[in-house]
């Protein structure tokens, strides 16, 4: 899927609605708690950055599960990155029976970190 782009040719973020009947969310840091140190030592790791980015860019549904990245990594290491963008509250994630769902907590990283996403979503990935 090619991302979206703004009038300007810039990458559109995708924000999509709550759909009804959400699961609660899995443990995270409130809005105030998200430390900055902390989101960026997380989106230091290339494949979480992709990941964060495919999500504010291609989000084709709320959220996604981790097969929907098409990444070749073990099932183990999938599960640690996602619980480290959690963990600095980063996505949010949601328990739907034996899978986890994930998605950018865009609004709440706008707020307390203002263009932040934006400089995600403008990062170019290294070919691979």
């Amino acid at each position: 899927m090619t991302p979206r782009t703004t009038e300007n040719g810039r990458p559109a973020i995708t924000a999509l609605p709550d759909p009804p009947d959400l699961p609660p969310p899995l443990p995270e840091p409130t809005v105030a708690n998200i430390r900055l140190e902390t989101v960026l030592a997380a989106l230091s790791d290339p494949l979480r950055l992709r990941i964060v980015r495919k999500l504010l860019l291609e989000s084709e549904q709320f959220d996604h599960t981790c097969g929907w990245f098409d990444l070749d990594r073990p099932k183990s290491s999938l599960t640690h990155h996602f619980k480290a963008l959690r963990e600095a509250g980063i996505t949010r994630q949601r328990q739907y029976g034996l899978e986890r769902r994930s998605h950018v907590r865009i609004a709440d990283l706008n707020a307390r970190f203002p263009g932040l996403l934006d400089l995600v979503a403008d990062w170019t990935p290294p070919e691979r």
